[in-house]
């Protein structure tokens, strides 16, 4: 399978979305998604990484799960908005390659 960019990610996220009446949950619902999922996401790495492991009856999640639940919503949320994700993503790069170009140490490459 080839790799999926974010346009194809939003793209598809849409299509499945598409096929219902009820179509994208408002910003509002999307944002208490977002976290409700980003907590699941803490769950697990506590589980993993952390001091907390897993009660015998846990259902087997995984960060790996969590993050796509978390890539899915974020999808949801930026079509609702028709925000592309992509142009997001250039525009949050170029201001850490600006603004922070200098904030870290950098490793020194062999050329």
């Amino acid at each position: 399978m080839s790799e999926k960019t974010l346009s194809d990610i939003q793209r598809e996220v849409d299509d499945y979305i598409s096929q219902f009446k009820e179509g994208y949950f408002s910003p509002l619902a999307l944002m208490a998604r977002m976290s409700e999922e980003v907590g699941e996401l803490a769950r697990e790495v506590n589980h993993f990484y952390g001091e907390k492991p897993k009660k015998a009856d846990e259902a087997d999640n995984s960060v790996e799960m969590e993050l796509g639940d978390i890539l899915f919503i974020l999808s949801c949320f930026a079509n609702s908005l028709n925000i592309d994700l992509t142009e997001a993503h250039n525009k949050v790069m170029h201001k850490f390659a600006t603004r922070d170009a200098n904030r870290w140490t950098k490793k020194i490459t062999e050329q």
